[in-house]
């Protein structure tokens, strides 16, 4: 998808309206049209980046500035206790927009949210050679 037709690039630009709750040079977050939770909060970067793996290494800085500030503002403002931040890379992961984002979920103790299931390794064995499989990769 490009820029041009990226529903992200265009809530950037302002082609779309959004409920904006924060924006500085390089993101902007605005509340999800699907709330998981009310708060439920994305934080865009402001270039067109369709996952994770394409964003600039020196986004770093203002990726973590931007969640932290508005992670903060989320509990704040819904009283939640905790929050998640979620990031889905392609669609097998659950992205449904290829714009990079992060979703920031407001959280309360026994709120009821499971996100995932958990699993086990059936034994260490496993557990090392797929750690030594990742690893041959880097």
């Amino acid at each position: 998808m490009s820029e041009k037709d990226c529903i992200f690039c265009r809530i950037v630009r302002g082609e779309i309206p959004c409920a904006r709750v924060y924006e500085d040079d390089a993101v902007l977050a605005f509340l999800d049209l699907g709330p998981v939770r009310p708060g439920h909060t994305l934080l865009v970067p402001k270039a067109h980046c369709a996952t994770l793996l394409e964003l600039p290494g020196d986004f770093g800085p203002a990726l973590i500035a931007g969640l932290k500030k508005v992670g903060r503002a989320v509990m704040a403002a819904t009283g939640a206790t905790g929050f998640h931040v979620l990031q889905n890379n392609f669609s097998s992961a659950g992205q449904s927009v290829f714009h990079a984002h992060w979703h920031i979920i407001p959280r309360e103790d026994g709120d009821g949210l499971n996100l995932w299931p958990q699993g086990a390794y059936p034994d260490s064995a496993s557990m090392q050679e797929t750690a030594a499989a990742i690893a041959a990769q880097l």
